[in-house]
């Protein structure tokens, strides 16, 4: 049975002697569990030998209670154990020195799902920055990228950092949050005492759930809209969909794992796309389907749309290429209604001037390949190919674990 890093701190004495008589505190959210189900933070106070001092929140909260994008969580004091619960997608999303200065150590232990734009990889990247700058540990108390080791899609472009890139990522990271963690660290030439409490047993390759350990660990919800494996397996290519007039299922039961829309014929689209390049959909059950949102985009509307299905046969890991099909389905979109408004004008995750489409893929050139009459799928092909080939060799040192 494959072990998480919460799992092993608690059950080994030798692991944690580094922490007696540090003030701890901890980063989690819901989905921070033992195996057994127990919160990291009830498990840790258990133990009653260390000192647990502070927790922190990032999006959507401790509690993951907030629904959706830039719905901010407040500070508050754990009710069971009296110490402050500081939000890092509140007031500030950057660490205040208040709160560094209320711990020695810092211990993560987020669940990810494997995708650059998932703000928890921002968060991330701010706490490695504060506490190094500041002189305090960081542990990363590893947990399973569901969306495994396949890498896809762009690294995010120099100019193009925000909440929802903190640097030049591939879309599809491939990478658990400790490999991640250790990626930041030597990105930045951080001077930090970053210790990794890595997993046991962890075969990221592994069918049937290639980066989740089917049958082993139950799915807990990292965020609201995170709520199944399936999910996490599309979401490297849906999010795009955040960026478009189109709903991505947002006020479904499987939100981000839809596309669709009241004024298109998805059919016509899906047609258009097997038609144009059938390669980019191949490795998932992509099905044409009816849904009505009950909030968010086109709520209370009938929208054609299609679903994207990674969890019966016709599921290939390593040739489901979600970014790839997205924005195939974007480029059909627009060929097949060209004068169709796609790309959505709003305030996105604190950005006012800059579409959301180019912050979420790192830059402008998805949008303007799209956009081009002219543009063919091998042109966007090459671009990727060469970031994915970058950030193979990259992080080919990075990773602990089995293939």
């Amino acid at each position: 049975m494959m072990k998480l890093g919460i799992d092993r701190l608690l059950e080994n004495p030798e692991l944690r002697k580094p922490l007696w008589g540090r003030r701890i505190a901890l980063l989690g959210h819901p989905a921070s569990v033992t195996s057994r189900g127990q919160h990291s933070l009830d498990a840790l106070m258990d133990l009653s030998e260390l000192s647990i001092v502070a927790a922190f929140g990032p999006q959507h909260g401790m509690k993951g209670d907030k629904q959706d994008n830039m719905v901010e969580t407040s500070d508050a004091v754990d009710p069971d154990y009296g110490i402050p619960v500081y939000s890092l997608y509140g007031e500030v999303r950057y660490p205040s020195q208040e709160m560094l200065d209320s711990f020695d150590v810092l211990l993560v232990d987020l669940q990810d799902i494997g995708t650059r734009i998932y703000t928890y990889v921002t968060t991330l990247g701010y706490l490695i920055d504060a506490c190094s700058t500041s002189d305090k540990g960081l542990w990363v108390l590893d947990r399973p990228n569901p969306a495994g080791r396949p890498i896809e899609g762009s690294l995010l472009e120099p100019g193009w950092e925000s909440f929802v890139g903190a640097g030049p990522i591939l879309m599809r990271h491939g990478l658990t949050f400790g490999e991640l963690a250790k990626w930041f660290v030597s990105d930045r030439g951080s001077q930090l005492d970053l210790h990794l409490v890595a997993m046991e047993g962890y075969r990221p390759s592994q069918p049937p759930g290639y980066g989740w350990p089917l049958g082993e660990l139950a799915w807990i919800n990292p965020s609201p809209n995170a709520s199944s494996l399936n999910m996490a397996r599309c979401f490297p290519g849906t999010v795009l969909l955040e960026g478009t007039t189109l709903s991505e299922g947002r006020g479904t039961t499987t939100a981000l794992e839809l596309a669709g829309a009241p004024d298109v014929d998805f059919e016509r689209v899906l047609r258009r796309m097997l038609q144009s390049c059938p390669s980019w959909t191949q490795g998932a059950l992509i099905r044409p389907c009816w849904f009505e949102p009950t909030f968010h985009k086109h709520a209370g509307r009938l929208c054609s749309g299609l679903q994207i299905h990674t969890d019966g046969s016709s599921y290939g890991h390593e040739r489901f290429k979600p970014y790839r099909l997205i924005s195939l389905l974007l480029k059909c979109l627009r060929l097949e209604y060209p004068d169709y408004p796609i790309w959505r004008h709003f305030h996105y995750e604190y950005e006012k001037d800059r579409l959301a489409i180019d912050l979420l893929s790192g830059g402008t050139f998805l949008r303007e390949w799209v956009d081009d009459p002219e543009g063919q799928p091998g042109d966007l092909e090459r671009r990727l190919e060469t970031d994915e080939e970058h950030w193979a060799e990259t992080t080919a040192p990075l990773k602990i674990y089995a293939q």
